[in-house]
């Protein structure tokens, strides 16, 4: 979904082949969202619990679990992109994501390498391929969006993260365009409701407000790219569904709403929002009061630096451990 009003953009946190050939094609047909991702968990949950894979499994029966994942891998990413094909065509973003072999987050050869391996053997254009926002995934963003492959820069949660792929995504788009290259898009990917797992427990002890980090850390970020706007790089808001009741299902959709934005959901999360009227304009708080927000955190002794770097830490350890989980399941 596009909202033309304030240039704000839907795309699906799922990936699974009997959804993508039936349902999928019908949610992009009611304008429901304009692109999709993936991660791997969604394909370690996809592989592993769904009977649609039986029979491709069958017959990749000798093969390596890495072979069989990326198989089953390529082929639904392909199918994801196909549907998506005409939003791509019409210049409305259109993107699937992939992400590389985690295990791989350390060594940006072998991480350079697999993205380009991946990205030609989808054989799509509006593929995007997640690389995570480290040290070493940083040279691989910039290679490859010189390449002309589209990037998604994952598990983004400092500003600090969001400068360094601003830097290297601006530099590889301009060394593409300046060899002829006419299209490449990056988004960053800025995790939210992660913040709010973590800390509201501790902030509600302290009579601080709950459910907000996470907004106030996404806006902070948001504001930094679009100070430093570049049309063809976005935020993505991802992680923005919510855990228990406390919530509505769709609260991080309708209050990180702004132009140049995407945010990335479940399905259900997805309906949820379209159930109700997203907004007509800008939800997002001001930097004066995302200034003020952490003022209080920092007095209340939350040490936001040290939270960047466990939740990035936890979100590579979680990425590793679904992945390694779906390799032992297709052995």
């Amino acid at each position: 979904m596009k909202a033309n009003n304030i240039g704000y953009s839907l795309w699906l946190d799922f990936i699974e082949r009997d959804f993508l050939k039936h349902d999928f094609p019908a949610l992009l047909d009611r304008g429901a969202v304009n692109g999709a991702t993936s991660n791997p968990s969604i394909f370690a949950n996809a592989l592993t619990t769904s009977p649609a894979y039986k029979e491709a499994l069958s017959m990749l029966a000798d093969a390596t679990p890495k072979a069989k994942y990326e198989a089953l891998a390529i082929e639904d990413i392909r199918t994801a992109a196909q549907e998506l094909r005409p939003a791509y065509d019409r210049g409305s973003e259109g993107y699937i994501s992939i992400e590389v072999d985690p295990f791989l987050s350390d060594d940006t050869e072998a991480t350079l390498a697999e993205a380009r391996r991946l990205f030609k053997a989808i054989g799509e254009p509006n593929v995007m391929i997640k690389i995570p926002a480290t040290e070493a995934g940083y040279p691989v963003m910039q290679a490859l969006l010189s390449d002309g492959i589209s990037v998604n820069a994952t598990l983004v949660f400092a500003p600090e993260q969001a400068k360094r792929c601003l830097k290297v995504m601006k530099v590889g788009i301009d060394e593409f365009e300046n060899t002829g290259g006419e299209r490449v898009e990056a988004v960053i990917s800025v995790f939210v409701s992660r913040f709010d797992r973590m800390l509201d427990t501790t902030l509600e002890a302290k009579g601080l407000p709950t459910a907000q980090t996470g907004i106030m850390n996404a806006a902070r970020i948001y504001y930094t790219v679009e100070q430093n706007r570049t049309p063809s790089i976005q935020t993505l808001f991802a992680s923005t569904g919510v855990k228990g009741d406390n919530l509505p299902a769709d609260y991080y959709l309708q209050t990180l709403c702004a132009p140049h934005a995407i945010n990335t959901a479940p399905l259900a999360t997805i309906e949820a929002a379209l159930a109700n009227t997203l907004p007509s304009d800008s939800t997002l708080p001001s930097l004066d009061e995302i200034d003020a927000f952490f003022a209080q955190l920092a007095e209340a002794g939350i040490e936001m630096d040290a939270v960047y770097e466990q939740l990035l830490n936890e979100g590579l350890a979680a990425f590793e451990e679904a992945f390694s989980q779906m390799l032992s399941a297709l052995e």
